[in-house]
């Protein structure tokens, strides 16, 4: 085995004390880190394995040392019951990118921008700038959970009401925009994460 190998396998199988640089419970046994280099944020949970995962690697740096041992990590620690669900965007280190691609072992998911073409499992819906701004509220000290709610206050009149109120489409009521909340800041990639995480819960796959 080279001293690469060596050093790879050692950093997978051992925490580091620097920790993950963010980290937050999200509930239900799911717990969120933000890499933002390697290997000084090498995930480092409290005691043993974490569990069910969110792994965020958007705009994180590493050389690919490094990279190979947050992938031999998830390797040691990803089962279909104890899933790891990976962030990424155009902006996340080629090194990262390379070695945790879309499609690899079963529990391991892998999400990012549609618009970004990266390969991922789940390809979401939001722009650059969209990511960007979600990604940076949470390091000016956002709840994370704020994040994770889109516009639940919105007045809905859909065909459902129409129908039950016997109303014809020509006649539905229009909703005044004028009085309607802010829309709450969210992070589309973590929210989806987190929704296929509850839903994974629901089915008691995890």
């Amino acid at each position: 085995m080279t001293l690469r190998s060596l050093l790879c396998c050692a950093l997978a199988c051992l925490p580091l004390t620097a920790g993950a640089s963010i980290v937050r419970d999200l509930g239900a046994g799911l717990t969120y880190y933000r890499i933002h280099r390697l290997p000084q944020d090498q995930p480092s949970p409290p005691a043993g394995r974490p569990g069910a995962c969110i792994l965020d690697l958007r705009y994180a740096k590493s050389d690919e040392i490094a990279a190979s041992a947050l992938r031999d990590w998830v390797k040691f620690n990803v089962s279909v019951h104890a899933p790891v669900f990976v962030l990424e965007n155009a902006a996340t280190d080629p090194a990262l990118l390379a070695t945790l691609p879309g499609g690899g072992q079963p529990g391991l998911i892998v999400l990012a921008p549609l618009s970004d073409k990266i390969g991922p499992d789940i390809a979401v819906r939001v722009t650059a700038a969209q990511d960007r701004k979600a990604y940076e509220a949470l390091e000016k000290g956002a709840d994370v959970t704020s994040l994770l709610s889109d516009y639940p206050d919105k007045p809905r009149i859909d065909e459902a009401y129409l129908e039950k109120e016997h109303i014809p489409d020509s006649e539905s009521p229009e909703v005044p925009t004028d009085h309607l909340p802010a829309r709450p800041l969210v992070d589309p990639l973590l929210q989806r994460a987190v929704q296929l995480h509850r839903g994974l819960v629901a089915l008691k796959r995890v």
